[in-house]
């Protein structure tokens, strides 16, 4: 079973919740899930370019994450504080994922990362992304942001335990949906259906994944990687 989390407002949560999706959170935004059930169910997210440890751990210490993630690690020289703060974290919740993106950590996760995290992938996007190598990922993955297109994608290559994302929601507000290939317009222009649609989509897509190396299906998207 791949977890599926989406980090937006009511409505979204709401239709996503429908389609068998969990919600998430970044932490500077708490006030987006005011009244959902979130404990021990959901996804806190990190402002990774304006990191608070202290922020973060008291949004932990509230909420009660299933999942959360900790610090990019950037500098292979501030992973030894990364994990610290890991392990205060883990404290909280059930899992702690560390994201490796300094190129030094290629080939070497194995023995600089506890097998107690599992690891996030950040999906290449014009807003980040990670050049550490995908077989360099030993472990269960959770796959930070990106088309879903190409997250699946990333599916017969890593062996993926959650996503995230809400890129779908900024496709509907043009009236674009995810047809489970790729993103189509939708004639009536409703926003409300191209959410639906690529919620639904979403999930069918990962339906079924079998995170088993040796037993998958070469499932591989027009375009993708």
């Amino acid at each position: 079973m791949v977890h599926k989390f989406v980090s937006h407002g009511k409505k979204v949560l709401s239709i996503s919740e429908k389609h068998g999706w969990l919600p998430g959170v970044k932490y500077t935004n708490l006030r987006n899930i005011k009244g959902v059930d979130f404990e021990k169910k959901g996804f806190l997210d990190i402002d990774w370019k304006n990191y608070s440890f202290e922020r973060h751990l008291s949004a932990v210490i509230e909420k009660k994450p299933f999942l959360t993630i900790a610090r990019d690690v950037e500098d292979i020289y501030q992973l030894d504080s990364i994990l610290k703060q890991a392990e205060v974290l883990k404290k909280h919740c059930e899992h702690v994922a560390i994201v490796p993106k300094d190129i030094r950590m290629n080939g070497n996760i194995t023995s600089l990362i506890p097998k107690e995290y599992i690891l996030a992938y950040s999906v290449p996007t014009r807003y980040g992304g990670t050049q550490v190598s995908l077989n360099s990922f030993d472990r269960k993955v959770h796959l930070l942001g990106g088309r879903p297109d190409i997250q699946r994608a990333l599916g017969d290559k890593l062996d993926v335990f959650s996503i995230d994302g809400n890129r779908f929601t900024l496709d509907a507000s043009f009236g674009y949906y995810f047809d489970g290939i790729r993103f189509v317009k939708n004639k009536i222009n409703s926003y409300d259906y191209c959410l639906e649609e690529s919620i639904r989509n979403i999930f069918l897509i990962w339906k079924g994944y079998n995170s088993d190396f040796n037993t998958r299906s070469n499932f591989i998207y027009e375009g993708a990687i």
